[in-house]
């Protein structure tokens, strides 16, 4: 069974610059440790996600090296860190990069957002939750079948997955009043 907490526990799965952006956006909020930016990154990712301390230290290692961030004294044994105006300027050229890429897109905010605006806003916070939701249980069960990997386990998967995206295409025809198909 899968811990919540860490259920995508393989940085591979994290999209490249992910964790670098998210340290960087922690620490423009207020100095912090290492293992205060793994709580702020789970806390932001919704508790989807947790980096490693084998992820988190390298890089700032390498961000310090680089000159975007700086270790502040430290206090009871614990190493705190906070952006240098190079590392603002860098965040600030990650937020204008991904505001570039969601509006070339065509998403002003979230990728889900653009999909429900003619769903009032209640029910859109509804689906996109819900959505949310199912994104998650796909995330855990491609880890967990890598980690414990059965036919049976498999199988399963498969027949839900393929189950929800019928009921899905089902609704969706419904919707544009198209007749069922018989091979449905």
């Amino acid at each position: 069974m899968l811990h919540k907490r860490n259920w995508m526990r393989h940085t591979a799965m994290v999209p490249k610059g992910f964790i670098r952006f998210h340290v960087l956006r922690a620490l423009n909020e207020k100095p912090m440790s290492g293992s205060e930016l793994m709580e702020s990154i789970e806390k932001h990712a919704g508790g989807f996600w947790k980096p490693s301390p084998g992820s988190i230290y390298p890089l700032l290692a390498w961000l310090q090296d680089q000159g975007y961030i700086k270790e502040l004294p430290t206090e009871n044994g614990m190493k705190r860190y906070e952006l240098t105006q190079s590392g603002k300027s860098l965040l600030d050229e990650q937020r204008s990069s991904m505001k570039k890429i969601r509006e070339t897109m065509g998403f002003s905010q979230s990728p889900f957002s653009a999909f429900f605006m003619k769903v009032p806003p209640e029910k859109a916070r509804v689906i996109q939750n819900t959505m949310r939701r199912a994104g998650k249980a796909m995330f855990q069960l491609s880890s967990a079948l890598q980690d414990n990997f059965s036919d049976e386990a498999f199988n399963e998967a498969i027949k839900a997955i393929d189950e929800a995206a019928s009921k899905l295409e089902e609704i969706t025809r419904k919707l544009e009043g198209e007749p069922k198909n018989e091979s449905d």
